[in-house]
């Protein structure tokens, strides 16, 4: 067996690591087709990557003229402990009320704790400005070093 295939998630590998609160790394392309890396909060809704952006930011501006992105969830300090999962695809824009507002809790719940009255009126503030963005995979990449067991 080589080494790619000793250290891939699987399915259900993937899934747990992707539910852990993680930072999310997205890469968009500009008009002249430079990456533009971001870091964004993200919570799995329905199976799939969801985070929410100004509708005018320029990873929205970017997705909206091209939808193909990438995106990052990595962690560990010492390579033995390096995991990580690369998802290419395309994004899906909602700009959706009930759909950024969903998305806008679940990330405060992910992120900031329980959702109350106070909290659901700052998310809706929030989200008057904002856009949904669901990550559709055409590409996943996974990698856990603990896997091969200290050896490499």
């Amino acid at each position: 067996m080589n080494r790619r295939s000793q250290i891939k998630m699987t399915e259900e590998e993937i899934a747990a690591f992707l539910d852990e609160p993680h930072t999310l790394q997205v890469a968009t392309l500009d008009r002249d087709g430079a990456p533009h890396l971001v870091a964004m909060f993200y919570a799995m809704i329905d199976g799939a990557v969801t985070f929410w952006t100004y509708a005018k930011s320029q990873k929205a501006v970017n997705l909206r003229r091209d939808p193909r992105l990438a995106c990052l969830v990595e962690d560990g300090k010492r390579y033995e402990e390096l995991r990580g999962v690369l998802i290419k695809g395309r994004a899906e824009i909602s700009d959706d009320p009930a759909v950024v507002l969903r998305v806008g809790e679940r990330l405060w719940e992910r992120y900031s704790g329980p959702l109350d009255d106070q909290a659901r009126q700052i998310v809706a503030k929030q989200g008057a400005k904002r856009v949904a963005i669901t990550v559709r995979p055409t590409t996943i990449i996974s990698w856990d070093h603990h896997k091969l067991g200290g050896v490499y």
